[in-house]
């Protein structure tokens, strides 16, 4: 858990961050719990690195690189 609140920060992690407390500021300020409560949220997604699809939910595997290149013959049309 500490590993994944230390580790992997990255611009829009801090930036969205940022917002969330910002938001949660917007809501002490106008005294709105319900607003604070998204605030909260807001601010621990980017704090222990989950979004809508999970911790690493999204992942797309990087593509496999070929042994060698094939060679190719053309022929010419006329």
């Amino acid at each position: 858990m500490k590993q994944a609140i230390l580790t992997n920060w990255s611009f829009s992690r801090v930036l969205r961050l940022v917002i969330g407390m910002v938001i949660l500021g917007q809501a002490f300020y106008a005294k709105d719990v319900s607003i604070g409560l998204l605030g909260l949220l807001f601010t621990l997604m980017p704090v222990f690195n989950i979004g809508c699809c999970g911790a690493g939910g999204c992942y797309a595997p990087p593509k496999a690189v070929a042994g060698e290149p094939k060679n190719i013959t053309y022929e010419e049309v006329v």
